[in-house]
């Protein structure tokens, strides 16, 4: 089986010429058998990187040209492990599915177009590199959006969301936790020689100053959503300390391409989105800017 360092090291080690043979006397042509014997072995086929990338919507990439697999899943061809197995030329395995949250890691998921088996399913011993991207929807954060939208309606400059939410969010987050780390410890677990990448959550909107009414997020809500979905991360980076992975961090150097940026900067749409997406979702630059990330935490290349 080929290492995860060789195929890496396969995408930028070049071929080294042979050195000009040297001017000599012919010698006499080898007998047949001689000839045989001298002649070069064709180099062994090295196997491919076996990549299985495991989530939700963020991983599967929803709207995003092409869709492919189970079409309740709306995952895309353009997703970022489709992208970092082009460049690692890996053998992707993708099960990512819109609205899946941990427990779908082992059981499956009904979808309104079919059922997407339990995840973990396609995760085996000869397994290579395994990405996970999940826990929002754990958290809830479709619903929050819609809700937060809702009440911004009534209250634009004020705050609403945040008082109805309040410590809920927070605890929300922390019972997510040990789901994630159980689903860290089961990949382990059926592949005890993969490289396991917990990815993180694209910035969703700006620090302190939204922009309503085109992302109904109300003034005061947008530095407390922004700040629960930092605190989110967060759990998601010491979790995956905690148990063996490497988390991805695509939160920082994200800021200036959340749903409020210019449609040109955006790596995740708004409500209204302008390239092709789900609102709230990564677009196709967001998902390129997720699989740089992924590939750097591989050591493939640096972080820009």
């Amino acid at each position: 089986m080929r290492t995860l360092a060789t195929a890496l090291a396969l995408t930028i080690t070049a071929a080294t010429p042979l050195p000009a043979a040297a001017a000599t006397t012919r010698p006499n042509p080898p007998t047949t058998a001689v000839a045989k014997a001298a002649e070069p072995r064709p180099a062994k086929a090295a196997q491919e990187l076996r990549y299985v990338a495991l989530g939700d919507s963020f991983t599967a990439g929803p709207l995003i040209p092409a869709q492919r697999g189970l079409p309740g899943c709306l995952r895309s061809d353009h997703d970022y492990p489709s992208l970092v197995a082009a460049s690692l030329k890996a053998r992707l395995t993708d099960v990512s599915c819109s609205g899946a949250e941990t427990t779908h890691m082992t059981h499956p998921q009904v979808t309104t177009l079919g059922v997407n088996p339990a995840q973990l399913d396609s995760v085996t011993s000869s397994t290579d590199l395994v990405t996970l991207g999940i826990g929002g929807n754990d958290v809830g954060f479709g619903k929050i959006a819609l809700t937060c939208a809702t009440a911004s309606l009534t209250a634009p400059s004020g705050a609403p969301c945040a008082a109805l939410y309040k410590k809920t969010l927070d605890k929300r987050i922390q019972a997510t936790a040990p789901k994630v780390a159980a689903v860290l410890r089961r990949i382990h677990a059926k592949a005890p020689h993969a490289r396991v990448l917990l990815v993180g959550y694209l910035r969703l909107l700006p620090d302190a100053v939204g922009c309503w009414p085109s992302v109904p997020v109300a003034t005061g809500d947008v530095p407390f959503l922004n700040t629960t979905e930092r605190h989110l991360n967060t759990m998601l980076a010491t979790t995956a300390a905690a148990n063996g992975a490497t988390f991805v961090d695509t939160y920082a150097g994200s800021k200036g391409h959340d749903v409020c940026a210019p449609p040109a900067n955006r790596w995740v749409e708004g409500v209204l989105p302008s390239h092709p997406a789900a609102p709230y979702h990564p677009n196709q630059t967001g998902m390129q800017a997720t699989a740089t990330r992924v590939l750097s935490a591989l050591g493939k290349i640096k972080n820009t």
